[in-house]
Protein backbone atom coordinates (compact mmCIF):
# COMPACT_ATOMS: atom_id res chain seq x y z
CA UNK A 1 0.00 0.00 0.00
CA UNK A 2 1.12 3.58 -0.64
CA UNK A 3 2.32 5.52 2.34
CA UNK A 4 0.16 8.39 3.50
CA UNK A 5 3.22 10.64 3.79
CA UNK A 6 5.23 9.70 0.68
CA UNK A 7 6.63 12.61 -1.33
CA UNK A 8 7.01 12.42 -5.09
CA UNK A 9 10.51 11.67 -6.40
CA UNK A 10 11.58 13.09 -9.77
CA UNK A 11 14.00 11.70 -12.31
CA UNK A 12 17.08 13.73 -13.21
CA UNK A 13 15.41 14.84 -16.44
CA UNK A 14 12.30 15.96 -14.58
CA UNK A 15 14.41 17.92 -12.09
CA UNK A 16 16.39 19.65 -14.83
CA UNK A 17 13.19 20.54 -16.66
CA UNK A 18 11.73 21.91 -13.44
CA UNK A 19 14.79 24.09 -12.82
CA UNK A 20 14.65 25.39 -16.38
CA UNK A 21 10.98 26.27 -16.10
CA UNK A 22 11.24 27.97 -12.73
CA UNK A 23 14.60 29.72 -12.92
CA UNK A 24 14.78 30.80 -16.54
CA UNK A 25 11.38 30.63 -18.20
CA UNK A 26 9.33 31.21 -15.07
CA UNK A 27 9.92 34.88 -14.17
CA UNK A 28 8.86 36.42 -17.51
CA UNK A 29 5.96 33.99 -17.86
CA UNK A 30 4.75 34.73 -14.34
CA UNK A 31 5.04 38.48 -14.90
CA UNK A 32 3.02 38.12 -18.09
CA UNK A 33 0.28 36.11 -16.34
CA UNK A 34 0.05 38.58 -13.44
CA UNK A 35 -0.08 41.58 -15.78
CA UNK A 36 -2.74 40.02 -17.99
CA UNK A 37 -4.94 38.83 -15.10
CA UNK A 38 -4.79 42.17 -13.31
CA UNK A 39 -5.45 44.12 -16.50
CA UNK A 40 -8.51 42.05 -17.38
CA UNK A 41 -9.79 42.22 -13.80
CA UNK A 42 -9.46 46.01 -13.82
CA UNK A 43 -11.20 46.30 -17.20
CA UNK A 44 -14.08 44.14 -15.93
CA UNK A 45 -14.39 46.07 -12.69
CA UNK A 46 -13.42 43.12 -10.47
CA UNK A 47 -11.51 43.74 -7.21
CA UNK A 48 -7.84 42.94 -7.75
CA UNK A 49 -7.18 41.36 -4.34
CA UNK A 50 -7.07 37.70 -5.34
CA UNK A 51 -6.08 37.97 -8.99
CA UNK A 52 -2.33 37.99 -8.28
CA UNK A 53 -2.71 34.70 -6.41
CA UNK A 54 -4.93 33.43 -9.21
CA UNK A 55 -2.23 34.32 -11.76
CA UNK A 56 0.41 32.46 -9.74
CA UNK A 57 -1.79 29.37 -9.67
CA UNK A 58 -2.35 29.71 -13.41
CA UNK A 59 1.41 29.83 -13.98
CA UNK A 60 2.11 26.80 -11.76
CA UNK A 61 -0.75 24.66 -13.03
CA UNK A 62 -0.05 25.52 -16.65
CA UNK A 63 3.73 25.08 -16.72
CA UNK A 64 4.35 22.18 -14.36
CA UNK A 65 3.45 18.51 -14.65
CA UNK A 66 1.42 16.76 -11.98
CA UNK A 67 4.55 15.05 -10.67
CA UNK A 68 6.45 18.34 -10.53
CA UNK A 69 3.58 19.97 -8.63
CA UNK A 70 3.59 17.11 -6.14
CA UNK A 71 7.37 17.35 -5.78
CA UNK A 72 7.13 21.05 -4.88
CA UNK A 73 4.10 20.69 -2.59
CA UNK A 74 3.88 18.89 0.72
CA UNK A 75 1.71 15.75 0.74
CA UNK A 76 -1.78 16.14 2.13
CA UNK A 77 -0.97 14.37 5.39
CA UNK A 78 2.14 16.51 5.96
CA UNK A 79 0.21 19.72 5.33
CA UNK A 80 -2.37 18.61 7.89
CA UNK A 81 0.26 17.57 10.46
CA UNK A 82 1.99 20.93 10.10
CA UNK A 83 -1.10 23.13 9.97
CA UNK A 84 -2.83 21.86 13.12
CA UNK A 85 -0.10 22.86 15.64
CA UNK A 86 0.83 26.01 13.69
CA UNK A 87 -2.75 27.28 13.51
CA UNK A 88 -3.36 26.37 17.15
CA UNK A 89 -0.27 28.29 18.24
CA UNK A 90 -1.44 31.28 16.22
CA UNK A 91 -4.86 31.18 17.90
CA UNK A 92 -3.34 30.94 21.38
CA UNK A 93 -1.56 34.26 20.85
CA UNK A 94 -4.90 36.10 20.70
CA UNK A 95 -7.08 36.77 23.77
CA UNK A 96 -10.32 36.83 21.76
CA UNK A 97 -13.09 34.30 22.51
CA UNK A 98 -13.07 33.15 18.87
CA UNK A 99 -9.34 32.46 19.05
CA UNK A 100 -9.79 30.52 22.29
CA UNK A 101 -12.59 28.47 20.69
CA UNK A 102 -10.38 27.84 17.66
CA UNK A 103 -7.42 26.65 19.71
CA UNK A 104 -9.56 24.30 21.77
CA UNK A 105 -10.93 22.62 18.62
CA UNK A 106 -7.64 21.98 16.83
CA UNK A 107 -6.18 18.57 17.58
CA UNK A 108 -4.48 16.01 15.37
CA UNK A 109 -6.95 13.18 14.69
CA UNK A 110 -6.65 10.76 11.76
CA UNK A 111 -8.96 7.88 10.86
CA UNK A 112 -7.25 5.45 8.44
CA UNK A 113 -9.56 3.93 5.83
CA UNK A 114 -9.61 0.25 4.84
CA UNK A 115 -7.44 0.52 1.71
CA UNK A 116 -4.45 1.74 3.74
CA UNK A 117 -3.80 4.53 1.24
CA UNK A 118 -6.51 7.00 2.25
CA UNK A 119 -7.71 8.50 5.52
CA UNK A 120 -9.94 11.08 7.17
CA UNK A 121 -8.15 14.09 8.67
CA UNK A 122 -10.23 15.87 11.28
CA UNK A 123 -10.55 19.62 11.75
CA UNK A 124 -12.59 20.31 14.88
CA UNK A 125 -13.48 18.10 17.81
CA UNK A 126 -14.85 14.92 16.25
CA UNK A 127 -15.53 13.38 19.67
CA UNK A 128 -18.03 16.12 20.55
CA UNK A 129 -19.36 16.85 17.07
CA UNK A 130 -23.12 17.05 16.60
CA UNK A 131 -22.71 17.94 12.91
CA UNK A 132 -20.10 16.76 10.41
CA UNK A 133 -18.89 18.16 7.10
CA UNK A 134 -17.24 15.61 4.81
CA UNK A 135 -14.76 17.64 2.75
CA UNK A 136 -13.26 16.59 -0.59
CA UNK A 137 -10.44 18.91 -1.62
CA UNK A 138 -9.74 20.07 -5.14
CA UNK A 139 -6.55 20.22 -7.18
CA UNK A 140 -7.43 18.41 -10.39
CA UNK A 141 -6.80 15.08 -8.61
CA UNK A 142 -3.11 15.97 -9.11
CA UNK A 143 -2.40 18.56 -6.39
CA UNK A 144 -2.59 17.75 -2.67
CA UNK A 145 -4.55 19.52 0.04
CA UNK A 146 -3.44 23.10 0.72
CA UNK A 147 -3.42 25.07 3.99
CA UNK A 148 -6.13 27.27 2.47
CA UNK A 149 -8.46 24.28 2.37
CA UNK A 150 -7.98 23.66 6.09
CA UNK A 151 -8.50 27.33 6.94
CA UNK A 152 -11.69 27.27 4.86
CA UNK A 153 -12.91 24.24 6.82
CA UNK A 154 -12.15 25.97 10.11
CA UNK A 155 -13.76 29.30 9.26
CA UNK A 156 -16.83 28.22 7.30
CA UNK A 157 -17.77 25.08 9.20
CA UNK A 158 -16.11 24.60 12.61
CA UNK A 159 -16.62 28.24 13.62
CA UNK A 160 -20.21 28.12 12.35
CA UNK A 161 -20.91 25.82 15.28
CA UNK A 162 -19.62 28.41 17.74
CA UNK A 163 -22.70 30.55 17.08
CA UNK A 164 -25.04 27.75 18.15
CA UNK A 165 -24.80 26.77 21.84
CA UNK A 166 -24.80 23.04 22.34
CA UNK A 167 -23.77 22.38 18.75
CA UNK A 168 -20.35 21.32 17.52
CA UNK A 169 -19.18 21.02 13.91
CA UNK A 170 -16.19 18.92 12.90
CA UNK A 171 -14.84 18.42 9.39
CA UNK A 172 -13.58 15.10 8.04
CA UNK A 173 -11.15 15.89 5.21
CA UNK A 174 -10.53 13.02 2.82
CA UNK A 175 -6.88 12.30 2.07
CA UNK A 176 -7.03 10.44 -1.25
CA UNK A 177 -4.55 9.07 -3.77
CA UNK A 178 -3.49 11.50 -6.48
CA UNK A 179 -3.01 11.20 -10.24
CA UNK A 180 -0.60 9.87 -11.27
CA UNK A 181 -0.61 6.98 -10.64
CA UNK A 182 -4.22 6.71 -9.44
CA UNK A 183 -6.94 7.33 -12.03
CA UNK A 184 -10.72 7.08 -12.08
CA UNK A 185 -12.41 5.47 -10.19
CA UNK A 186 -9.77 5.25 -7.43
CA UNK A 187 -10.77 8.51 -5.76
CA UNK A 188 -14.48 7.66 -5.93
CA UNK A 189 -13.83 4.33 -4.21
CA UNK A 190 -11.90 6.11 -1.45
CA UNK A 191 -14.51 8.85 -1.05
CA UNK A 192 -17.32 6.32 -0.73
CA UNK A 193 -15.28 4.32 1.79
CA UNK A 194 -14.86 7.51 3.81
CA UNK A 195 -18.60 8.17 3.75
CA UNK A 196 -19.30 4.59 4.82
CA UNK A 197 -16.83 5.00 7.69
CA UNK A 198 -18.59 8.14 8.93
CA UNK A 199 -22.01 6.52 8.81
CA UNK A 200 -20.73 3.37 10.51
CA UNK A 201 -19.20 5.50 13.27
CA UNK A 202 -22.66 6.84 14.11
CA UNK A 203 -22.97 10.07 12.10
CA UNK A 204 -26.59 10.42 11.01
CA UNK A 205 -27.20 11.49 7.39
CA UNK A 206 -29.35 14.39 8.62
CA UNK A 207 -26.27 15.71 10.46
CA UNK A 208 -23.88 15.32 7.53
CA UNK A 209 -22.95 17.71 4.71
CA UNK A 210 -20.77 16.56 1.81
CA UNK A 211 -18.84 18.78 -0.57
CA UNK A 212 -15.69 20.05 -2.20
CA UNK A 213 -14.08 22.42 -4.67
CA UNK A 214 -13.12 21.97 -8.33
CA UNK A 215 -12.07 18.30 -8.60
CA UNK A 216 -13.55 17.93 -5.11
CA UNK A 217 -16.81 19.14 -6.65
CA UNK A 218 -16.38 16.49 -9.32
CA UNK A 219 -15.89 13.90 -6.57
CA UNK A 220 -18.94 15.19 -4.70
CA UNK A 221 -21.07 14.74 -7.82
CA UNK A 222 -19.59 11.27 -8.27
CA UNK A 223 -20.50 10.26 -4.70
CA UNK A 224 -24.05 11.57 -5.15
CA UNK A 225 -24.25 9.61 -8.39
CA UNK A 226 -22.98 6.51 -6.61
CA UNK A 227 -25.64 6.83 -3.91
CA UNK A 228 -28.25 6.81 -6.69
CA UNK A 229 -26.53 4.31 -9.00
CA UNK A 230 -23.94 2.20 -7.12
CA UNK A 231 -20.62 2.03 -8.94
CA UNK A 232 -19.58 -1.62 -9.37
CA UNK A 233 -16.08 -1.01 -7.94
CA UNK A 234 -17.11 0.99 -4.85
CA UNK A 235 -18.75 -0.22 -1.67
CA UNK A 236 -22.51 0.21 -1.74
CA UNK A 237 -23.91 2.73 0.74
CA UNK A 238 -27.61 2.77 1.60
CA UNK A 239 -28.83 5.88 3.42
CA UNK A 240 -31.51 5.59 6.09
CA UNK A 241 -32.48 9.20 5.32
CA UNK A 242 -31.21 12.01 3.07
CA UNK A 243 -27.99 13.86 3.78
CA UNK A 244 -28.44 17.38 5.14
CA UNK A 245 -26.72 18.94 2.15
CA UNK A 246 -24.06 18.90 -0.54
CA UNK A 247 -21.95 21.77 -1.85
CA UNK A 248 -19.95 22.06 -5.05
CA UNK A 249 -17.59 25.02 -5.41
CA UNK A 250 -16.46 25.78 -8.98
CA UNK A 251 -17.18 22.15 -9.90
CA UNK A 252 -15.32 20.46 -12.74
CA UNK A 253 -17.99 18.15 -14.16
CA UNK A 254 -17.27 17.88 -17.89
CA UNK A 255 -14.36 16.79 -20.05
CA UNK A 256 -15.26 19.52 -22.54
CA UNK A 257 -13.04 22.57 -23.07
CA UNK A 258 -15.24 24.68 -25.33
CA UNK A 259 -18.15 27.01 -24.75
CA UNK A 260 -18.92 30.61 -23.85
CA UNK A 261 -17.29 30.73 -20.42
CA UNK A 262 -14.15 29.01 -21.74
CA UNK A 263 -13.85 31.60 -24.48
CA UNK A 264 -14.65 34.66 -22.36
CA UNK A 265 -12.64 33.79 -19.25
CA UNK A 266 -9.67 31.79 -20.52
CA UNK A 267 -7.17 34.60 -19.89
CA UNK A 268 -8.37 35.90 -16.52
CA UNK A 269 -9.05 32.63 -14.68
CA UNK A 270 -6.45 30.52 -12.87
CA UNK A 271 -7.46 27.67 -15.19
CA UNK A 272 -7.17 27.53 -18.98
CA UNK A 273 -8.76 25.19 -21.53
CA UNK A 274 -5.38 23.49 -22.02
CA UNK A 275 -5.07 22.84 -18.27
CA UNK A 276 -8.53 21.30 -18.12
CA UNK A 277 -7.67 19.08 -21.08
CA UNK A 278 -4.40 17.99 -19.46
CA UNK A 279 -6.09 17.30 -16.13
CA UNK A 280 -8.89 15.33 -17.76
CA UNK A 281 -6.34 13.19 -19.59
CA UNK A 282 -4.51 12.46 -16.35
CA UNK A 283 -7.76 11.45 -14.68
CA UNK A 284 -9.51 9.29 -17.30
CA UNK A 285 -7.29 8.83 -20.38
CA UNK A 286 -6.96 5.17 -21.25
CA UNK A 287 -9.46 4.10 -18.58
CA UNK A 288 -11.64 1.63 -20.47
CA UNK A 289 -14.37 1.55 -17.82
CA UNK A 290 -14.79 5.35 -18.13
CA UNK A 291 -15.18 5.14 -21.89
CA UNK A 292 -17.70 2.31 -21.69
CA UNK A 293 -19.67 3.94 -18.89
CA UNK A 294 -19.81 7.26 -20.74
CA UNK A 295 -21.28 5.57 -23.82
CA UNK A 296 -23.86 3.83 -21.61
CA UNK A 297 -24.92 7.08 -19.92
CA UNK A 298 -23.36 6.15 -16.58
CA UNK A 299 -22.08 9.53 -15.49
CA UNK A 300 -20.07 9.03 -12.31
CA UNK A 301 -17.00 10.75 -13.76
CA UNK A 302 -18.34 13.64 -15.85
CA UNK A 303 -22.10 14.08 -15.27
CA UNK A 304 -22.60 17.10 -17.52
CA UNK A 305 -21.32 15.14 -20.52
CA UNK A 306 -24.61 13.23 -20.66
CA UNK A 307 -28.18 13.56 -19.50
CA UNK A 308 -27.44 14.95 -16.03
CA UNK A 309 -31.11 15.59 -15.32
CA UNK A 310 -31.95 11.92 -15.76
CA UNK A 311 -28.78 10.78 -13.98
CA UNK A 312 -29.60 12.75 -10.84
CA UNK A 313 -33.36 12.09 -10.86
CA UNK A 314 -34.34 10.81 -7.43
CA UNK A 315 -31.71 12.88 -5.63
CA UNK A 316 -34.40 14.06 -3.21
CA UNK A 317 -34.01 10.68 -1.51
CA UNK A 318 -30.25 11.28 -1.17
CA UNK A 319 -29.84 14.91 -0.10
CA UNK A 320 -32.08 17.73 1.10
CA UNK A 321 -30.13 20.74 -0.21
CA UNK A 322 -27.52 21.35 -2.90
CA UNK A 323 -25.36 24.49 -3.10
CA UNK A 324 -23.45 25.22 -6.31
CA UNK A 325 -21.30 28.33 -6.43
CA UNK A 326 -19.36 29.53 -9.47
CA UNK A 327 -17.41 32.64 -10.38
CA UNK A 328 -18.44 34.95 -13.17
CA UNK A 329 -14.80 35.12 -14.31
CA UNK A 330 -14.04 31.39 -14.43
CA UNK A 331 -13.98 28.99 -17.35
CA UNK A 332 -15.99 26.32 -15.50
CA UNK A 333 -18.90 28.73 -15.02
CA UNK A 334 -21.16 27.11 -17.61
CA UNK A 335 -20.49 23.60 -16.28
CA UNK A 336 -21.55 24.58 -12.77
CA UNK A 337 -24.68 26.34 -13.98
CA UNK A 338 -25.66 23.40 -16.18
CA UNK A 339 -25.19 20.95 -13.30
CA UNK A 340 -27.26 23.00 -10.86
CA UNK A 341 -30.07 23.52 -13.35
CA UNK A 342 -30.14 19.81 -14.26
CA UNK A 343 -30.43 18.81 -10.61
CA UNK A 344 -33.14 21.43 -10.04
CA UNK A 345 -35.21 20.34 -13.04
CA UNK A 346 -35.12 16.69 -12.06
CA UNK A 347 -35.62 17.16 -8.32
CA UNK A 348 -38.23 19.76 -7.34
CA UNK A 349 -38.01 18.49 -3.76
CA UNK A 350 -34.34 19.42 -3.38
CA UNK A 351 -33.45 22.95 -2.29
CA UNK A 352 -30.96 23.82 -5.05
CA UNK A 353 -29.11 27.10 -4.59
CA UNK A 354 -26.99 28.37 -7.47
CA UNK A 355 -24.82 31.39 -6.74
CA UNK A 356 -22.93 33.21 -9.48
CA UNK A 357 -20.34 35.54 -7.96
CA UNK A 358 -19.78 38.11 -10.69
CA UNK A 359 -16.29 39.26 -9.66
CA UNK A 360 -14.81 35.90 -8.68
CA UNK A 361 -12.74 33.51 -10.76
CA UNK A 362 -12.14 29.83 -10.03
CA UNK A 363 -12.31 28.68 -6.39
CA UNK A 364 -11.96 32.09 -4.71
CA UNK A 365 -13.04 30.66 -1.36
CA UNK A 366 -9.76 28.72 -1.35
CA UNK A 367 -7.84 31.95 -1.92
CA UNK A 368 -9.73 33.56 0.97
CA UNK A 369 -8.72 30.61 3.12
CA UNK A 370 -5.10 31.02 2.09
CA UNK A 371 -5.33 34.69 3.10
CA UNK A 372 -7.03 33.76 6.41
CA UNK A 373 -9.95 36.09 5.80
CA UNK A 374 -13.72 35.84 5.74
CA UNK A 375 -14.39 37.26 2.30
CA UNK A 376 -17.62 37.14 0.32
CA UNK A 377 -17.23 33.49 -0.70
CA UNK A 378 -16.44 32.34 2.84
CA UNK A 379 -19.32 34.33 4.29
CA UNK A 380 -21.79 32.88 1.79
CA UNK A 381 -20.63 29.34 2.49
CA UNK A 382 -20.87 29.79 6.26
CA UNK A 383 -24.40 31.19 5.90
CA UNK A 384 -25.48 28.28 3.70
CA UNK A 385 -24.15 25.54 5.98
CA UNK A 386 -25.72 27.26 9.00
CA UNK A 387 -29.08 27.28 7.23
CA UNK A 388 -28.77 23.63 6.25
CA UNK A 389 -27.83 22.49 9.74
CA UNK A 390 -29.97 24.80 11.88
CA UNK A 391 -32.54 26.45 9.61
Amino acid sequence: MASLTTSTSLSLTEKLTLILRLAFLGPPQLLFEVTRCLTLAAIRGAPLRHYVHSAWNRFALGRLSARQLQFLTAPTSTTYQTWIPSRKAQALKSPSPVAHYTASRLQHTVDPLPDGASSLLWVGDCARATKVVYFLHGGGYAAPLLPGHLEWCLRAYVLAGAAHPGEEVAVAVLQYTLCPPAQYPSQLKQAVAGLAHLLKSGVRPRDLVLGGDSAGGNLTAAVLGHLLHPHPEAVEVVLAEPLAGAFLVSPWVSAGTKGRSFEENQYIDMLSPAMVGKTTAGFVAGVLSYEVQSREGKLWAMPVDGDAEAWFAGLDKIVNAVYVTVGGQEILLDQGVELAEAIRRGNPGVDVRLELAKNEAHDFILLEGAAQRDGDAMTRMKAWVSTVFWG
